[in-house]
């Protein structure tokens, strides 16, 4: 186990209540990979560039994958190739998953970069390995408390499935604009879930 991969796709950047967890996370894998790299990518305070025209006529033709118009996705495939695990903090917008978040996906997934595609339906080209994704929203919609609709993580589950990522763990930190008490309850059983998984059974609880 050598590098983690953290995609923060919160606007509130490095104080969001799901990266200070997926931190904790960092800091458990270390306690057992005391060698562990982390590559941080915070799409709030380095906003990747929109898809253009270029972009969508190369992803149509056979341009090769050194071609320019492909070096911010390859630079970002080549992170995620390169991490032994995933870990993905994120909001929950509107019902679904941020728009930093959802354009990160549309420069890794790649067809005949990161999946296949054929008459029996696309097949991803990544090595599967362990994916932490924490869900951060002000409400709930999760649970016997959910008073809304949930379109993000089945459409996480599907893309990360298209690119070879099986492994998949989610974690809801809901409620978080219910005041101080609501946050730490939320974050104590996120904690405590979490430390039943193998790998972070480190993870201080409480």
């Amino acid at each position: 186990m050598n590098n983690v991969l953290l995609i923060n796709a919160s606007p509130h950047g490095q104080v969001s209540h799901a990266n200070q967890l997926a931190l904790e996370l960092v800091t458990s894998l270390r306690l057992r990979y005391p060698s562990l790299k982390l590559v941080e990518r915070d799409l709030s305070v380095h906003p990747l560039p929109p898809l253009g025209m270029d972009y969508a006529h190369a992803l149509s033709t056979a341009t090769p994958f050194d071609s320019p118009v492909f070096d911010v996705s390859e630079m970002l495939i080549g992170e995620l190739e390169r991490s032994d695990i995933l870990l993905i903090a994120t909001p929950m917008h509107n019902f679904t998953l941020p728009a930093a978040l959802k354009l990160w996906i549309d420069y890794v997934l790649r067809i005949h970069r990161t999946f296949s595609s054929s008459t029996e339906g696309k097949v991803g080209l990544l090595n599967d390995r362990p994916v932490y994704i924490v869900v951060g929203s002000g409400g709930y919609h999760q649970g016997e408390r959910a008073r809304q609709p949930d379109f993000l993580t089945p459409y996480l589950r599907q893309v990360l499935n298209t690119l070879g990522l099986f492994n998949l763990q989610f974690t809801y930190l809901q409620g978080l604009v219910f005041g101080e008490e609501a946050v730490c309850a939320t974050l104590e059983n996120a904690r405590a879930s979490l430390s039943l998984t193998p790998l972070l059974n480190n993870l201080v609880c409480g």
